[in-house]
């Protein structure tokens, strides 16, 4: 392992509230975690972006009110912890505050409960959304589904997908916009589904992937993830397969850089850099069947990831990293020329 340097992403800025019935001021694209009571929205949230050990959401109290969390990344956005009591159907409740700047709602149904009246509550709001707001991404979470066995499992997710289907099919709805996930928190299958969420969300996406599949091809790489390093979500990747023990694997060794750096990356009083630094966090890794990590961060937000399996590998490190860094000037201008389109957009407005 080589060449660490400092890795420290912004934390997350959680803010808690009460729903308001004015329009919010913040224009972030937004993710809203729905479903019944103690179908485990909040323990998602705390193990996706707060780092929280999943055995510890077992201490979590049932949401009372609106958790609202400001997530800083490559993309500002927010996630809203929805309570399941509330009857947000009803006429006292702004229906624009809610699903006015939505970008994704994740309805998340306990696959161990009857789940009955958790789909009767989805089909009613996704009738609603899709009145209204028909851009609005559905995103269902099939969730706690480590406790199921295999058979069970995929039976309770075609049922659930047949149950949800027929509703809207009879209200005229064939083809709404509803994407199904089996995710636990004891896994990495969240992360996994979130991943797809937040890529929806993301305008260039396509030209991401292009990029990513220009290097991999060109490089030998079997597998790589341009990774949020606070999340471990993935916000984008090559387009081939995705191999669950291949990103187990990539997220893992973020994990591991992270923790390094926050032990070496401090200034020393008396050290004196001998030449040119690196600014990035820059690490690979070669296991004990040849396979090479390879890892680079590209920003303070976000880091390439990828998987070698080609022994020559190590000897060809240094085109590697070449190629690397010019993916990284590459999607540095991707991401600075969004950001010049948004503020041509907002002085268009004004």
């Amino acid at each position: 392992m080589e060449g660490t340097s400092q890795f420290l992403p912004e934390q997350v800025q959680a803010k808690n509230g009460q729903l308001s019935t004015s329009k919010p001021q913040d224009a972030k694209p937004r993710l809203m975690l729905m479903g019944l009571r103690r179908s485990g929205k909040s323990s998602i949230a705390s193990v996706v972006f707060h780092k929280m050990p999943p055995n510890e959401t077992l201490f979590l109290e049932s949401t009372t009110r609106i958790q609202k969390d400001s997530i800083h990344s490559f993309m500002d956005f927010q996630v809203w912890d929805f309570p399941g009591q509330l009857e947000y159907l009803e006429p006292s409740f702004d229906l624009e505050n809610i699903f006015g700047s939505l970008g994704a709602l994740v309805w998340v149904i306990d696959a161990q409960d009857d789940y009955l009246d958790s789909v009767a509550r989805l089909n009613r709001t996704i009738l609603t959304v899709q009145q209204y707001y028909p851009n609005i991404n559905i995103e269902v979470f099939i969730h706690k589904v480590d406790g199921l066995s295999d058979e069970y499992r995929t039976d309770t997710f075609q049922d659930i997908v047949q149950l949800i289907s027929d509703e809207l099919s009879d209200a005229g709805y064939e083809n709404a916009p509803v994407h199904y996930y089996l995710t636990s928190i004891y896994d990495y299958s969240v992360f996994e589904a979130f991943s797809k969420v937040i890529q929806k969300l993301i305008p260039n996406l396509s030209t991401l992937e292009n990029l990513i599949n220009t290097l991999a091809n060109n490089c030998g790489f079997e597998k790589t993830y341009l990774f949020d390093v606070l999340s471990k979500i993935y916000i984008a990747s090559d387009t081939r397969p995705v191999d669950m023990s291949c990103y187990e694997m990539c997220s893992d060794y973020i994990d591991v850089i992270v923790d390094i750096s926050e032990l070496y990356s401090w200034d020393h009083p008396d050290r004196k850099p001998k030449g040119e630094q690196n600014q990035e966090a820059e690490s690979h890794v070669v296991l004990h069947d040849e396979t090479m990590i390879h890892l680079m961060e590209m920003n303070k937000y976000l880091c390439l990831v990828s998987v070698i399996r080609n022994p020559e590998s190590k000897s060809k490190k240094g085109l590697i990293d070449m190629n690397c860094r010019t993916f990284q000037e590459a999607l540095n201008d991707v991401f600075s020329r969004s950001w010049e389109q948004e503020q041509e957009q907002e002085q268009e407005q004004l």
